[in-house]
C-alpha cells in the first residue's frame, strides 16, 4: 500500500488518470471543507513511492475533481464558491478557464466520456449545468430543485446523464428529449421504495427517505445504477423498470456511504467509501447465479440484504472519514486510490483485503 500526505488539506475525491496509470488527482479542502482555500494535488506514482508532480492552490474549498477526455493534461475542480475551474498541469499556478454561475457550492464535476467534448456540474443550489470548455457559459440547466451532490453522464450514450439530490431521487435526464415540458427529464426514481416481493415472499418493509450522495453508472449493464448515502445503504437499479424498487440492497456500512463507485474490470463489482473510515468492495450478486435458496439464506443472516450481493472484503486503514475512492482504468483489475479527511491518499490494491 502507498501513502502521500496532503498536509493541512482534507481529501475530498480522488481521480485517476484517464490517459495515464501512474497519475492520480485529488481535490482537497483546508479545515475540512468549513472555511478555508482549497488544493488540487496532481501526484505520481513512482518506484520511490507517491510524488507531487504539481499543485494548485484555489481560495475556496475543492470538492470534486475531473480529467479531461480530451486533453491528458487538463482536469476540473469543483469549488466551494460556486465556481468551477479547469487547470491545465503543463501551465502556471492559474486555471485557463473559470466559470461562476452557480450560486451555491458545487459538489460534482463530470466529463461526458462518450462525445468529450462536454462536461456538466452540479451543486447544492438544485441545478446540474452543461458546459463546453471553449464556452464562457454553460450550455444547458437543469433543475432538480433539490441539493444535487452527484450527477454524472453515461459511459454508454453522450446524451443521457443522472443525478442524486438530497430529496432522495435518481434522476435521468436525456438531452435528446424535447427541453419544454420537463427539462429533459425522462425518469424520477425515488431511491427508498422497498423493493417488490417475489413470488410467494411476503412485501419488504421501506425506510424512510434520507439523503443521497453518490452514485454510478455500471461500465457494461448499460442501465443499472448503483446509489448510497445517509442510510449506509448501497441499491443498485435498474432503469428499464423504474418502478421495481432497487435490484439489490447491500448493507454493512456503519455511517454514511460518501462515494460509490463500480469497477471498470467487472460488471458485477463495485467499491465503497463511508464515514465509517472504511473502504469495501462488494459483488451486487449478478454475476454469481444467486438463486432462491442462497436469497433465503442471506436474508436469514441479514433482512436488509437484496439481490444475493455481498460484501467481499474492507480496508480500515483511514482514520478520519474516507470521502473519495477510485479504480485504475490499466492493468490488474484490483487497485484503486482513496483519500479521506485524515489528510491521506492510499494507493492499494482491493484483491489483498477479499476474502475467498
Amino acid at each position: 500500500m502507498l501513502e502521500y500526505r496532503t498536509q493541512g488539506y482534507n481529501g475530498y475525491s480522488v481521480k485517476y488518470s484517464p490517459f495515464f496509470d501512474s497519475r492520480i488527482a485529488v481535490a482537497s479542502s483546508a479545515n475540512f471543507g468549513l472555511v478555508g482555500n482549497g488544493r488540487l494535488y496532481i501526484l505520481g506514482l513512482t518506484p520511490n513511492g507517491i510524488v507531487a508532480e504539481k499543485w494548485f492552490d484555489t481560495q475556496d474549498s475543492l470538492f470534486d475533481t475531473a480529467w479531461s477526455e480530451a486533453h491528458e493534461n487538463q482536469l476540473l475542480a469543483a469549488s466551494g464558491d460556486g465556481s468551477i475551474k479547469l487547470f491545465d498541469i503543463t501551465l502556471s499556478e492559474f486555471p485557463i478557464q473559470s466559470w461562476q454561475e452557480h450560486s451555491r457550492e458545487v459538489f460534482a464535476v463530470h466529463w461526458n466520456l462518450v462525445a468529450k467534448d462536454t462536461f456538466l456540474s452540479s451543486s447544492w443550489d438544485g441545478t446540474i449545468k452543461i458546459w463546453n470548455p471553449n464556452a464562457s457559459a454553460s450550455l444547458t440547466t437543469l433543475p432538480t430543485h433539490s441539493c444535487t451532490y452527484s450527477a454524472a453522464y453515461s459511459p454508454h450514450s453522450p446524451s443521457i446523464l443522472s443525478s442524486v439530490s438530497s430529496d432522495s431521487h435518481l434522476r435521468i435526464f436525456d438531452l435528446r428529449t424535447p427541453a419544454s415540458a420537463s427539462n429533459h427529464l425522462t425518469l424520477n426514481i425515488p431511491i427508498h421504495t422497498p423493493p417488490k416481493p417475489r413470488m410467494g415472499a411476503a412485501a419488504s418493509v421501506g425506510v424512510p427517505p434520507s439523503e443521497a450522495l453518490t452514485h454510478d453508472w455500471n461500465k457494461y449493464r448499460d442501465t443499472v445504477i448503483a446509489t448510497a448515502g445517509v442510510d449506509r445503504l448501497i441499491r443498485t437499479f435498474d432503469i428499464r423498470a423504474p418502478g421495481a424498487g432497487p435490484i439489490a440492497v447491500l448493507p454493512g456500512h456503519e455511517y454514511a456511504v460518501r462515494r460509490v463507485t463500480w469497477s471498470p474490470h467487472l460488471s458485477d463489482i463495485l467499491l465503497s467509501a463511508s464515514y465509517d473510515m472504511t473502504c469495501r468492495v462488494w459483488t451486487d450478486g449478478s454475476a454469481m447465479g444467486v438463486g432462491s435458496m442462497k436469497q433465503e439464506n442471506m436474508l436469514q443472516q441479514d433482512p436488509m440484504v437484496y439481490g444475493g450481493g455481498r460484501q467481499m472484503g474492507s480496508m480500515g486503514r483511514h482514520t478520519e472519514f474516507a470521502t473519495g475512492v477510485d479504480w485504475c482504468l490499466f492493468g490488474a483489475e484490483g487497485w484503486c486510490a482513496s483519500t479521506g479527511w485524515d489528510e491521506r491518499v492510499l494507493v492499494w490494491d482491493c484483491r489483498a483485503i477479499m476474502g475467498p
